[in-house]
């Protein structure tokens, strides 16, 4: 996917801002989406997101009004300019979204898990010879490969104006969080593709109205290229995600207290200080090695003594006094625990596989 374009022209977004959308998780009837469109537009907000169509997880919750709904949100880009924005699922949806006057659309993550209902998007797009702005979720599960896939296939039907939105990771149980944001899976999708446009949405990843500031500051410190939120005029009435949307006050309050670390600076400083990272870690790596080579000739003290590799009493010693010693010098002790942890194993690892080999180290 070389060829990835911008999803939202420079008219719609101007160059180095975050881009903002925000609206409804979903159409409900026109005065109420009229009247949360007029504030976030007065409140500087250019792409207005509605639901249409909102898939539930069990049957007799409200799954939007559909097609009805399309001629309001046509009214409000008549009446605010602001460009729209809804997802789409089935071809059908897809068709009667673009006969009804709607600029963006992205594909929910219910519907990215499902390489069948892509492929029938992506035919009916190519089937139409179609270059839409697409934004596609990641899906429920933790799969880096599936997200792909599925923008792989729209990319295929002849999609160059790709992005992706970052909702988080369904998980069983009660949690803070409604999603795990597993952060590392849309980092490692920005490392194979740099130039794609990448949202976050905080709203889905926390669930609740409270934690979109903190998770929307993280994603633009981490470099995402803006944020889709939900916004209601009255989310203690709203008919599906209530406790996750925002008045388009609250919105607007919080977009201007966002910090935006534009990447267009001068790194001179930043750069000396990478070069010091990377000699760092050099040297972490020297004395890696050298603590592998210690272990590996007690792993050959230990078969020549006929000893365990596993030593319980000493492997807790030193967990415990290099975590107190951690956290002495502001080092965190969960994250210095989790290295101690993977260092032993590997020196377990490698003891294990001397004592099992035919010759002595010597």
């Amino acid at each position: 996917m070389e060829e990835i374009k911008p999803v939202l022209s420079a008219d719609i977004i101007a160059e180095d801002n975050p881009i903002y959308i925000a609206g409804p998780c979903s159409v409900e009837n026109e005065e109420i989406l009229l009247t949360t469109a007029h504030q976030l537009a007065k409140g500087g907000i250019r792409v207005f997101r509605g639901g249409l169509w909102k898939p539930r997880t069990k049957p007799g919750g409200f799954e939007g009004v559909g097609e009805t709904g399309l001629p309001w949100m046509l009214e409000v880009k008549k009446e605010t300019g602001m460009s729209l924005a809804t997802e789409v699922a089935t071809p059908a949806h897809l068709e009667a979204a673009l006969d009804g006057g709607i600029d963006l659309f992205w594909i929910g993550a219910r519907t990215s898990a499902n390489p069948f209902a892509v492929q029938e998007l992506a035919d009916f797009i190519a089937s139409r010879n179609l270059d839409l702005p697409i934004f596609v979720k990641n899906p429920v599960n933790q799969d880096l490969e599936l997200w792909i896939g599925a923008l792989e296939r729209f990319y295929n039907a002849g999609i160059r104006r790709l992005g992706a939105i970052h909702r988080g990771f369904s998980v069983y149980g009660p949690h803070l969080l409604r999603n795990m944001p597993e952060w590392h899976i849309p980092i490692e999708l920005r490392r194979r593709f740099p130039t794609m446009t990448i949202l976050s949405d905080p709203s889905h990843i926390g669930g609740k109205r409270e934690f979109v500031k903190p998770l929307g500051q993280q994603a633009l410190d981490m470099g995402f290229d803006g944020l889709i939120i939900e916004s209601h005029c009255n989310p203690s009435d709203a008919l599906s995600d209530r406790e996750q949307q925002l008045t388009p006050a609250e919105l607007i309050q919080i977009i201007e207290e966002f910090v935006y670390r534009s990447a267009n600076q001068d790194t001179k400083r930043l750069e000396e200080l990478r070069d010091e990272i990377d000699r760092c870690d050099n040297e972490l790596l020297d004395i890696l090695a050298r603590r592998m080579a210690v272990c590996r000739e007690i792993g050959e003290y230990k078969k020549e003594h006929n000893m365990p590799v596993v030593q319980i009493g000493r492997h807790d010693e030193i967990m415990q006094s290099r975590i107190g010693m951690a956290e002495k010098i502001g080092l965190s002790p969960k994250a210095v625990g989790k290295i101690l942890s993977t260092i032993h194993a590997e020196s377990v690892r490698q003891q294990i596989e001397l004592m099992n080999s035919s010759k002595t180290m010597k």
